[in-house]
Formats: structure tokens, sequence, C-alpha cells
């Protein structure tokens, strides 16, 4: 029978401030902010010596080999990950608690996944939301307060390795996407951007933006909210099922993109390719909806919504008053696009669009895992489900 004791967290880990000491060469650091790893996903860590303003004031926390990293602003947004191999000399933001597990008393992904159960984040959130402070923060000591049911090591690398070995399968699956959209990207810029002697027409010319869809208006549809539209990738971090009563709406082979700042500046974009035939979903007023005109491949416009010289322009063309500007469907209806020719067109659909399926099973895959994942979760670091439980089912086929 497995033995599970109750521990302050506390009791098995130490927050972690060490400092960065100016003595030490820090020309080829690199630097972790919180907003740049979410779920234990880094989506951009910076070389410090890029860094146009040099060494920001917030990264001095170093980190070593399995530290753990809770952001201790807005818990709610899960900026939480685990440090495997983690790169020499990266400094984190002071926006951390970096969490050093006793190896001898814990493992440290059993600490991690019981950190990232959705219950303790709503926990220190909630503690959070009560600071008298500018933003929602919570403590180091809150985290170390945390009271945690350990069985033996042995038990719990078990237990760590099944989540794992999920969380191994959706990590391999988005660097299979990443590495298949940057090729699809750099397939895009080559044959239209880098062609300069194609001549300029309006994207409306290819594209319908913003085109008439229809929901009944109170019906259930499905919902995609601006906080589930990706910074990078196609596809999106969630979706949920809502009644209508406004929204831009959309449907497979469309493109969305979010025209409102921050959101625009951050990238966030989806390719729309999961509905079910027929369908037409809907989202925020602040989208802009692209769909292909005349047969055009409907990738091109996801790769357009990614690519540099668009991005800047929209950037460029943003009206309103400050924090809330916006760019608008006519300005993007008006973006000067390089001439898609109907060959072009299908040479690129040709490449690109087996490379959209491949990403989108792989991302209903790891939507998949990640239900999966969160469904055991919590009844593993409970004990309520036992290994032995799992072993036989697996064992039984």
């Amino acid at each position: 029978m497995e033995q599970w004791k109750k521990h302050r967290l506390g009791d098995v880990c130490v927050t972690n401030n060490a400092q960065y000491s100016t003595k030490d060469n820090w020309d080829n650091a690199l630097y972790l902010d919180t907003g740049n790893i979410t779920d234990n996903c880094i989506d951009d860590i910076i070389l410090i010596s890029d860094m146009v303003n040099g060494l920001p004031s917030r990264a001095r926390r170093k980190v070593k080999d399995k530290d753990i990293l809770f952001s201790t602003v807005r818990p709610n947004q899960r900026h939480i990950g685990i440090l495997d191999n983690p790169y020499p000399n990266l400094l984190v933001s002071t926006g951390f608690a970096v969490i050093s597990v006793n190896i001898k008393k814990a493992d440290p992904y059993f600490i991690y996944y019981f950190l990232s159960q959705q219950s303790v984040v709503d926990y220190l959130h909630a503690i959070a939301e009560q600071a008298v402070s500018a933003y929602p923060s919570i403590k180091a000591s809150d985290i170390e307060d945390l009271e945690i049911l350990l069985p033996n090591l042995a038990v719990q690398k078990r237990i760590s390795s099944i989540l794992k070995s999920l969380d191994d399968k959706i990590e391999l699956n988005r660097r299979i996407n990443d590495n298949l959209e940057q090729q699809a990207q750099a397939l895009f810029d080559d044959m239209f951007f880098n062609n300069i002697e194609l001549e300029r027409y309006n994207l409306s010319n290819y594209a319908d933006i913003n085109p008439f869809r229809s929901i009944k208006k109170n019906s259930e549809a499905r919902f995609i909210e601006m906080s589930n539209l990706p910074t990078h990738g196609s596809f999106p971090l969630n979706w949920d099922y809502k009644h209508y009563n406004g929204g831009m709406k959309f449907s497979n082979g469309d493109t969305i993109m979010a025209r409102i700042t921050p959101c625009l500046e951050n990238g966030k974009t989806a390719y729309i390719d999961f509905l079910d035939d027929n369908e037409v979903a809907f989202g925020s007023t602040e989208y802009i909806v692209f769909s292909a005109r005349n047969g055009y491949c409907p990738a091109l416009f996801y790769y357009l919504a990614r690519n540099q010289e668009f991005i800047d322009y929209a950037i460029s063309h943003m009206n309103g008053s400050s924090g809330r500007q916006r760019v608008s469907g006519n300005d993007i209806a008006n973006f000067p696009m390089p001439h898609i020719s109907k060959d072009s067109s299908d040479k690129f659909g040709i490449i690109v669009m087996p490379i959209m399926s491949i990403i989108q099973d792989n991302s209903i895959m790891n939507r998949a895992l990640a239900q999966l994942r969160d469904t055991l979760l919590p009844r593993l670091m409970s004990g309520e489900l036992r290994i032995s439980e799992i072993e036989t089912e697996k064992n039984n086929g």
C-alpha cells in the first residue's frame, strides 16, 4: 500500500533567490521573462548582448537544472515551468519564484505537476487578488506554505513519469508543428515578398476581409476568445460553446487576426480548419477575418498574417486613443499585396496544404493528450488514483 504523508511544501523545497554577480561574464547570457513561458512551454529566450537597452533591472535571478519557475504576478496566467537541462548562463526575471527541490525528499517533476494543478493556481491567484499592490501578486512564502501529500520518492517518480510522458509527446508534436510552419513561412516569404519583380495590388483582390457569415442570434456556437488566440502557431489554444450575441464570424479556411493593441503586436492569429462541415464559429469583435477569394489557397492568408512586412503595415495603420488602438478592415483590405497568380497559389497550396493537415492532426492530438493529463493530474496528485490501478489497466489492454 502506498503511504502518503502530509507536508508543508517548504519542507521539501526552498525558494532560491540567488542573484548574479557583476564579476561574472554575462555577455553571452540568456534572459527569460515571465511572459515567455506558459505551462512549461518556452516561446522566447533573449540573448542579453542583443538587448538594445542592455540588461533589464529585473534580470537578476540565477537558475539551475530542475529548478521550477512560478510567476508571482497574476498566477492565473500560468507562467510556470521546470528547467530540464537549462541553457548555460540563464537569468530569469525577479517576477519568478525560483523553487529548488530537495531531491532526497521529493521529485522535482512531482512538485512541478503539483504546482501546475488548476486548483493550486486558483488558490494562489485568490491570495494574489487580496494583495495590496499594483498587480495581483503572491510572495514566495505563499508557495512554501502550501500543503502537499507526498508518497515515497519512488512512487513520486513513477507518477511524474506518467504525466511527463504525455507532456513529452505534446512537446514533440509542438516542435514538429513549429518546424513545419517555419518551412511554410519561408516558402511564402520567398515566393511573394522576396520577389521584387512582382507588382503590388490591394489585398482585397485576393481575399475578402470580414466576409459575411451567418449565425442565428442566441443559438449556441463555437467561440474562440482572444486569450485563446495563439501568438505562435496556427491552432487555437482552446475554445468554448456560447450563445451568439455578436462578434466576428468565421468558417473553415478563414484566418483570424487580432486588430487591437497589444494583441496585434503580440501576433495573436489562427488558421481555422477544425470546424465541422458548414459550421460557423465566432469570436471577439476585435478580430479581422481573411477569406480566400476565387479559389486562391486559403493558407496563403494565414502566412500573410505572420509576414513581418504585413505586421509592420498593420501596426503602422492603427488608430485610436493610447492603449486602445486598432487597425481597420479597410486598411487591411488596402494592403499592397505582391501579385498572387493562380499558378503560384496552386504551387503554394500543393506544398503547404498537406503541412496544414499535419499541423491540424498534431494539434488535435495534443488537445486530447492535454485533456487526458489534466484529468489524471489531480487524481494522481491526491492519491485517489494509484499507480497500481493504471498499470493494471494498461496490462489488461
